[in-house]
């Protein structure tokens, strides 16, 4: 089911994960949680299938192998926060994943995290930090990505916990 981020981390079991995702059209960069829901970090990428039950059957290997609770798909907006043609294709791609719950082991949990900047803010960081060549950087960057947009979802979840006074 499609949530909001608050009530996705409200439905998640104890030491279960998050899983985030960044939705390319040739690709899908994920990156995972600590139990804890503080760290985010990179762990692959799964090349697109021409059919969605290839990116479920590979999605659903990760979700049981690191103990996923729930999803965080990077949602591409616009720079005015509107919905363009590639938000409404991870909308949709996000969709289909709960219409098949079949091919993931159970219905997931999904929250959707704006994403905006993220390639570019990871690509800046590979060039100027890492020094990483353009063929690394190509390798690396999906799940790279993911990560960032996990990693910005942990962070509100924990200012979400903080104000609560939890």
């Amino acid at each position: 089911m499609i949530r909001t981020l608050q009530d996705l981390a409200g439905r998640i079991g104890r030491d279960q994960r998050l899983l985030g995702l960044d939705v390319g059209e040739t690709t899908i960069g994920m990156a995972i949680s600590d139990p804890r829901l503080v760290v985010a970090s990179p762990i692959g990428t799964i090349q697109r299938g021409k059919k969605l039950a290839a990116d479920c059957a590979a999605l659903a290997k990760v979700i049981k192998d690191y103990g996923v609770g729930g999803l965080i798909v990077g949602m591409p907006l616009n720079m005015d926060g509107s919905e363009g043609p590639r938000a409404q294709s991870v909308r949709q791609f996000a969709r289909n994943l709960v219409e098949r719950a079949d091919l993931l082991g159970g219905e997931p949990e999904i929250a959707f995290w704006d994403e905006r900047m993220s390639t570019m803010a990871v690509e800046r960081f590979m060039i100027g930090e890492a020094d990483m060549t353009r063929k690394r950087r190509g390798e690396v960057v999906d799940k790279m990505a993911a990560a960032y947009i996990l990693q910005g979802a942990l962070d509100a979840l924990s200012h979400m916990r903080s104000s609560a006074g939890g």
